[in-house]
């Protein structure tokens, strides 16, 4: 069994986390009181036949002000493996490879992970917005479309159509912020987060009636990428972020639960959030997918006031019950596997005789995420 233990600092996987590249800004709440959550994955990858060899990628999470994380332990019967960042967003990626054997392909890692509740105040927002600053050039490719998130044809006309004549960056998102959130809602058949093809989602119907009347289904990452591709029409950088919940939501069981010593099996539990950019006051976190599983997990219609609550705390905030890993779409992972470029990278991805094992089926893949906060 090869094995790596780091107690107390991970020179390996420590040092590549703390400069990762920092996506946003801590709360501008004084104090704010942290969680601790001890995340454990166990792997072993399975197959119908005896003998195969296989290779596993598994996201990392990135560290910055509102989550710190430190390598716990590390350790398997892997024949290689390398922690690395080389892809296009620099996000921290953890690679396996067994050789062909009749052996166990076994994996375990432990992370200790550290959050604080996300907050960018409105009046820092505002006054950043009514600026209107020239968006650095490093964060432009946050404007352009991507293979899943146009910005031209039906959709730069759905903007156009939800900012109406307003100018002030802040004020376009609140507008397409809100249609988002009356105009999709969350549809439990979709497998997983969803695909966030917007393109599909959005068909060649009469912008006027997609304006008034269109309805889409589907799950977080599907709503976040809607978000997301006409923020971008509307001259806003955007972008999601994948990550995985933690445990227990203090707003809503519906976004987050634990067992009374804050336990959770949080193997399905991937989310994925979206980050709008406002030269002079950075990234700012917001989730409307969120308000939709509130809608369906509890039952409520839009205008409850719970779900308005819901609503005005996540133009500009995250629960942090959740870590993000990345931001990537059509990602490209190292070494090279099969499916490239990768749709998203917030899920175990793992092969055998170069085929794609079902991420989205923990049992059949196998693998086993779980956490547990520490009081």
């Amino acid at each position: 069994m090869q094995r790596r233990n780091f107690i107390e600092k991970s020179s390996l996987l420590v040092g590549l986390m703390a400069t990762a590249p920092v996506l946003g800004f801590a709360s501008d709440i004084k104090n704010p009181k942290s969680r601790k959550f001890i995340v454990n994955y166990n792997f072993e990858i399975k197959h119908d036949s005896k003998n195969f060899p296989a290779k596993l990628w598994n996201p990392l999470p990135f560290t910055t002000a509102y989550q710190k994380v430190k390598l716990l332990r590390f350790d398997g019967n892997y024949d290689n493996y390398n922690i690395n960042s080389k892809n296009d967003y620099d996000a921290n990626t953890l690679f396996a490879e067994w050789k062909k054997s009749d052996k166990k392909k076994l994996l375990h890692l432990q992370l200790e992970i550290e959050t604080v509740d996300r907050t960018v105040s409105l009046e820092k927002i505002k006054r950043a917005s009514k600026l209107n600053l020239a968006t650095p050039q490093n964060i432009q490719i946050y404007l352009e479309p991507t293979a899943h998130i146009p910005t031209t044809g039906i959709i730069k006309q759905l903007a156009d159509r939800i900012i109406g004549d307003s100018t002030d960056s802040f004020e376009k998102v609140k507008k397409v912020y809100l249609w988002c959130a009356q105009h999709t809602f969350r549809d439990k058949n979709v497998i997983g987060c969803g695909k966030g093809d917007v393109g599909k989602m959005v068909s060649e119907k009469e912008v006027e009636y997609i304006y008034k009347n269109g309805y889409y289904g589907g799950k977080c990452t599907d709503l976040s990428s809607l978000f997301t591709a006409i923020a971008r029409a509307a001259g806003i950088p955007t972008r999601e972020v994948f990550g995985i919940r933690l445990g227990k939501s203090h707003f809503s069981k519906a976004l987050g639960k634990s067992d009374a010593k804050g336990f959770a099996t949080i193997s399905s539990w991937q989310h994925c959030r979206a980050e709008y950019y406002i030269a002079g006051a950075g990234w700012i976190p917001t989730d409307p997918a969120d308000i939709t599983k509130l809608e369906l997990v509890e039952g409520l219609k839009f205008n409850d006031p719970k779900v308005q609550k819901l609503l005005e705390k996540y133009i500009n905030s995250w629960e942090m019950n959740w870590v993000g890993f990345n931001h990537a779409r059509d990602f490209k992972l190292f070494p090279q596997p099969e499916q490239y470029p990768l749709n998203m990278f917030g899920y175990p991805y793992g092969e055998v005789e170069d085929n794609v094992l079902n991420y989205y089926d923990p049992k059949s893949f196998e693998y086993k995420i779980t956490s547990q906060e520490i009081f």
